[in-house]
């Protein structure tokens, strides 16, 4: 009754003044090293404790108390079609990333997803432009690694450090729709609070064309690794404007 992703529109949400998130040790670089690893469904990055000792974490929103970051992961289509899982205002974007946290009350991911409120992720939307006129540093050392990572198991480590804020670019996070909902990968827990960016971040095509270059275990290219969108089942789904306090 509350699988995830869904289609989100302004038209169709509750307008509400929701706090802000807010993001907890996001501008503290991670301790290294900092590994990514193809899945083969998914490129995926644990996140470790941050310099300062501490773990990144959000709050707000629908969110009742703090999230702790655990893993940043993507979503992608093909040069055919659009990849993100959610759906903004009739719009599949080119990509989607999520961060993925869970409530500090459960000891790990593990126990998180055996409860309602276990789990938080934010989602960014990726647009592809020709030339983007901005340049993300965190984002762009990803992208520099996929070349690396073409081989299911395979890993590369990020050189230097960056921040978990670093991975929001300019984004601004005070315009986004949230609703409760699900994993969108098996077992498709329905324990997750969704928190949806409404405007994408740009993204050159360079660096999408090495996410449909990536394999899975039996050689394959990985490609539209995203879910079909699911029923909505009456659930509330609400949007906070960027004017909001």
């Amino acid at each position: 009754m509350r699988q995830s992703p869904i289609k989100l529109s302004i038209n169709s949400s509750i307008i509400r003044p929701l706090p802000r998130i807010f993001f907890g040790n996001y501008d503290v670089r991670l301790k290294r090293p900092l590994k990514l690893a193809n899945k083969g469904y998914t490129v995926e990055m644990a996140i470790p404790q941050t310099r300062n000792g501490q773990k990144p974490f959000i709050a707000g929103g629908l969110l009742r108390g703090q999230y702790v970051a655990e893993g940043v992961h993507l979503h992608w289509g093909s040069p055919a079609s659009g990849g993100s899982e959610h759906m903004v205002n009739k719009r599949r974007y080119d990509a989607e990333m999520h961060i993925v946290h869970r409530n500090a009350r459960y000891t790990n991911i593990d126990e998180a997803l055996n409860y309602s409120d276990g789990v938080a992720v934010l989602g960014i939307m990726f647009k592809i432009v020709r030339i983007p006129d901005r340049i993300y540093p965190g984002l762009k050392k990803i992208y520099a690694e996929l070349p690396n990572l073409v081989e299911y198991h395979s890993e590369a480590k990020l050189p230097g450090s960056i921040t978990l804020g670093q991975l929001l670019g300019d984004l601004n996070t005070r315009d986004f729709y949230t609703y409760r909902g699900s994993l969108t990968t098996p077992e498709c827990n329905e324990a997750v609070t969704w928190t949806v960016f409404a405007k994408p971040l740009p993204v050159a095509m360079t660096d999408v064309v090495k996410l449909w270059k990536l394999q899975d275990s039996d050689g394959n290219l990985i490609r539209n690794n995203y879910r079909v969108l699911q029923r909505r089942n009456n659930r509330p789904v609400f949007y906070r404007t960027p004017e909001s306090q």
